[in-house]
């Protein structure tokens, strides 16, 4: 953790066209970053939850579900979908290419970039507690419903090469309950040991 590092180069669009469950481990170590009037802040993903569409009851588009809420999962590989839930704002990588609404929820960052400006978004000053939920990630960095729709290949928000984890870890995925069979599907994904995972 860094206050004034570099940041590496964006990923490409090829990046995000690998089959979802791929991309869900794939994307663990990469950089996500979001550049604000405030400033920049970026954390590496430690944590992500892959939601596989028609067929996965935990996911907004079970079913080809398609509302204006879900419509930006239809689209393309590596767009972003953001959503409310209460008083948070969560973000996802869209993949599964078009027609095929799949996405991958980032549950989790290792802070990286920007720390003054998350301690300032998040009034916490543990640093492990600043990101380790996808609800507080987006807060520490400024990721808003206004990202909706847009891709993560171009700036405001964008993901760029990080350092590749050692160890990954999968189970399932956290706080879909009422989702039946899918509630056990062990489509999570984290570093192994980070201690900036969600729980």
């Amino acid at each position: 953790m860094q206050n004034d590092p570099t940041i590496p180069s964006i990923l490409p669009q090829e990046f995000y066209n690998q089959p979802t469950l791929e991309l869900a481990q794939s994307l663990l170590g990469c950089l996500l970053v979001k550049e604000t009037p405030e400033g920049t802040a970026a954390g590496f993903i430690v944590e992500t939850e892959a939601y596989m569409g028609a067929m996965d009851r935990a996911a907004h588009s079970f079913g080809n579900r398609r509302t204006k809420r879900t419509e930006v999962m239809f689209g393309e590989s590596g767009m972003i979908y953001t959503y409310s839930m209460h008083t948070h704002t969560l973000v996802n990588v869209v993949s599964g290419g078009p027609d095929i609404p799949e996405a991958i929820l980032i549950r989790a960052v290792e802070p990286y970039v920007g720390l003054d400006l998350m301690h300032e978004r998040r009034g916490l000053p543990d640093v492990r507690k600043l990101t380790n939920g996808p609800g507080k990630l987006s807060k520490a960095l400024g990721i808003t419903m206004a990202d909706y729709g847009h891709f993560f290949t171009e700036p405001p928000l964008y993901l760029t090469s990080g350092k590749q984890p050692e160890h990954i870890s999968s189970g399932p995925r956290i706080g879909i309950g009422n989702s039946g069979e899918a509630k056990d599907y062990p489509w999570r994904f984290w570093v192994t040991g980070s201690p900036f995972i969600s729980r």
